[in-house]
């Protein structure tokens, strides 16, 4: 191709002439495109909030489908001073409701083995003065660990080399220096809680030096004034008596644990001083996961509307995708979800739980009274009275709501889903567009070259033309 200055022979403003030609056929195509190219970014905008939007809704109605908690029990502790807790508890969603007097009157224990007066002059004094030998650490018959004791060993290292010992099962040891002639003292203490669950120190080589870190027998082993035994945890509850070997008491009432933190106080004559606890429904938790389900499907429900609103005016836009199809069978589709019935649950729909449909589409916990009570009245009802069903008309796996709810959405967002879909086939209609603007420049530069090359002709002659004329005048004189 070839493209000259025009009119520089004739000079006229063949160049503007060409310029127009070619803006007069490239504008309405090119507005055509850009058009085009708007309405399928719009549409991909569009499709890209409301898949957004039903993802997060899809999130949060999965949370609910999948609760085990949603009609979990909620005990309620009353301390003798609020300054104390005594005890922390849990329940499961099968724990009765019920009120317990609880006092707990011993904190498990582990054991606590001290070397005898006199054993030790100096934490610098050597464990062994000759020889070699060995200790061993054990609780129950399980648990144990052995300690190897060399020649010149002193308390301090011997302490360390059980604190460190890699299978060490929870002993501790530390040495208290009394500062009298009893001397320094090592002290063993287990995190081996419960009746039975003993520290036993074994000398195992027999070297009588070792004895008095033993408590299995020999000369100078550790007297028995010294080795206090592990003990369980001890409570009562309306009066009776129970015991754990550590201080978390599981199902002592049924689906009810609870963990003992501090021994209760005691009254003036002695006897200790119960706290309350009530196990009851966790109505505030589930009002709150009530009311934000109606939160996430109404903003669901807003987005919808301003993605498919019409422009009430020439100066107000219409929604990225107005009046679209897909997106009216997806507020028609949850419509008919959160308005239908439940036959598994004895409320039968959301209408028992207070949440009615209002005229723009949205979810709300009524005022109106029809006969029934107003919203509130109805969702505070049904919190006090029926809990169970509750749970069942949200997460029953046939007919539950929240659980139709994910299935509905997951047939949009997924992969495979009709909004993904969508997605797809607008970006290729996206490729398409610019494949559509290459051949549009390649069309133009083919016109560019057909007008450039008429117009040089004009060109040309005109010139000659000129020359001509310019000749005769000159020869008439």
């Amino acid at each position: 191709m070839t493209i000259q200055s025009l009119g520089v022979g004739s000079g006229l403003a063949l160049d503007d002439l060409v310029s127009q030609l070619l803006d007069a056929e490239r504008a309405p195509k090119e507005n055509r495109l850009n058009q085009r190219e708007e309405r399928i970014e719009a549409e991909i905008s569009g499709l890209g909030q409301i898949k957004s939007k039903l993802s997060d809704f899809k999130d949060a109605v999965n949370d609910l489908r999948r609760d085990n908690d949603i009609n979990g029990r909620e005990p309620t502790i009353t301390n003798p001073s609020e300054d104390t807790e005594i005890f922390t508890a849990e329940a499961t969603n099968s724990a009765l409701k019920g009120s317990y007097k609880v006092a707990v009157t011993e904190l498990a224990s582990g054991s606590r083995i001290t070397t005898d007066d006199g054993a030790f002059t100096s934490s610098s004094d050597a464990v062994l003065t000759s020889g070699s030998g060995s200790l061993t650490f054990s609780v129950g018959g399980s648990d144990s660990f052995s300690v190897n004791v060399t020649s010149g060993m002193t308390l301090t290292q011997l302490r360390e080399a059980i604190n460190n010992n890699s299978d060490n099962f929870g002993v501790n040891a530390n040495i208290i220096d009394t500062g009298t002639s009893a001397g320094p003292k090592l002290v063993f203490t287990s995190e081996k809680t419960g009746n039975g669950n003993d520290l036993v120190i074994n000398n195992d080589g027999g070297n009588t030096e070792l004895d008095r870190l033993s408590t299995t027998g020999g000369v100078g082993s550790i007297s028995a004034a010294n080795i206090e035994a592990a003990t369980n945890a001890k409570a009562t509850i309306d009066g009776i008596l129970v015991e754990s070997e550590t201080n978390k008491f599981e199902n002592t009432i049924q689906n009810v644990s609870f963990e003992a933190k501090e021994v209760s106080p005691k009254d003036t004559s002695g006897e200790f001083i119960t706290s309350k606890l009530e196990i009851g429904y966790d109505r505030e938790g589930l009002d709150k996961k009530i009311r934000d389900f109606v939160d996430n499907y109404n903003s669901l429900i807003k987005e919808i509307e301003n993605l498919t609103k019409y422009g009430e005016s020439e100066l107000e836009d219409d929604g990225a995708l107005a009046g679209d199809s897909l997106l009216r069978g997806i507020q028609s589709g949850l419509a008919s979800i959160v308005g239908g019935s439940v036959s598994s649950s004895s409320l039968g729909g959301l209408f028992q739980l207070g949440i009615e449909v209002n005229s723009e589409g949205s979810l709300e916990i009524g005022d109106t009274d029809f006969g029934l009570g107003t919203g509130e009245d109805r969702l505070s009802d049904a919190l006090e009275d029926s809990f169970d069903e509750i749970a069942a008309l949200f997460t029953d796996e046939k007919e539950g709501i929240a659980v139709r709810l994910y299935e509905f959405a997951d047939q949009y967002t997924s992969y495979s889903g009709l909004i993904s879909l969508r997605e797809r086939s607008a970006k290729d209609d996206r490729d398409q567009l610019n494949d559509d603007r290459e051949r549009l420049e390649l069309r133009m530069m083919n016109y560019e070259e057909i007008l450039r090359d008429k117009y040089l002709n004009l060109d040309q002659t005109v010139a000659q033309l000129n020359q001509t004329g310019s000749a005769l005048l000159a020869a008439l004189g």
